[in-house]
């Protein structure tokens, strides 16, 4: 067996995700080439070539790949998948745009946010908002496939991998780049931080969410919102964590004011460590807390803050 992992790349610079990706790839077992597409990545290329248990780096610089839009990439994915028998992505905004144009110029079955591998034709899924876990065999030839990270630990960066140019260059009259807007943060990237601190409805409204700016700030930690919070306007919805926002899996989750529908749940439920703040003690999030406090969040937040 033969498996390309497309690189998740931020920035120009190699992104976390690609390497939980990677391990996926170990669980499935084979040869492992990681794709690093875009323009200007030799630094990528050369952090993706110290992966543990990668063989091969496959670097494709051209200006076509440099925003890593779907029609190029998809192009590309296509010339070389005649090569493996699986190609994976992260389950991030990229792996979702790119792997469903492979799989439908390929006329095979894609599966979606693979959280587990039983072997090398048969993955475990959540569905219903991961309440329940399916397993799906596919009898596809070339299996696409979107991982979702935090189901993998990351694999290490000692490895030395031989890189290797691809001259193929795809020709895209389809679509073309026009700008993007990019939320400005001195914080960790939300999906990959290591701690994070959500508000929910009960933070009020958006100016409360100060509240949690000194708390994140001593903990180095991200800040992220219910989807209750960002549909009243109090923040951005770059900023949601659930099943259609972010998926996180911090070592510390704190939850502040939030009820914990089952579609926030869905979105954090793998945090190592989760703390609940809430006045209501029957609220949903008690049932998946390791830690937590009833109470008014107006009163412990500043008593938290003053005490870390």
């Amino acid at each position: 067996m033969s498996i390309l992992v497309l690189a998740d790349l931020h920035e120009g610079q190699l992104a976390g995700a690609t390497a939980h990706v990677v391990a996926a790839a170990q669980a499935i077992g084979g040869d492992i080439d990681v794709l690093v597409a875009g323009e200007g990545v030799q630094a990528a290329a050369e952090a993706a070539a110290k992966l543990d248990g990668v063989s091969k780096v496959r670097v494709a610089d051209n200006a076509a790949y440099a925003h890593q839009l779907a029609e190029p990439m998809g192009a590309l994915l296509v010339e070389l998948a005649g090569d493996y028998t699986h190609v994976l992505a992260s389950a991030s905004t990229t792996g979702k745009n790119v792997l469903p144009r492979l799989a439908a110029l390929k006329d095979v079955s894609q599966l979606s946010d693979v959280i587990g591998v039983e072997s090398a034709d048969t993955f475990l899924r959540p569905i219903y908002a991961g309440n329940a876990i399916a397993t799906v065999k596919s009898d596809d030839a070339l299996k696409v496939i979107t991982i979702r990270t935090t189901g993998f630990d990351a694999v290490g960066t000692s490895g030395s991998a031989t890189t290797e140019a691809v001259d193929f260059v795809a020709d895209n009259a389809q679509s073309s780049f026009v700008k993007q807007e990019l939320a400005q943060s001195d914080r960790p990237e939300l999906g990959g931080a290591k701690v994070v601190i959500s508000g929910g409805r009960g933070m009020g409204n958006g100016e409360n969410f100060k509240l949690l700016d000194g708390i994140a700030d001593k903990l180095g930690a991200a800040i992220g919102a219910s989807r209750a919070a960002v549909d009243a306007g109090f923040v951005p919805n770059d900023m949601q964590v659930g099943q259609t926002g972010k998926i996180v899996a911090p070592e510390l989750y704190i939850a502040v004011g939030i009820s914990g529908a089952i579609q926030h749940l869905a979105g954090m439920k793998d945090s190592k460590v989760i703390v609940a703040i809430n006045k209501d003690e029957e609220a949903p999030i008690f049932q998946v807390a390791d830690y937590g406090l009833v109470g008014d969040l107006f009163e412990i937040l500043p008593e938290l803050e003053s005490k870390l």
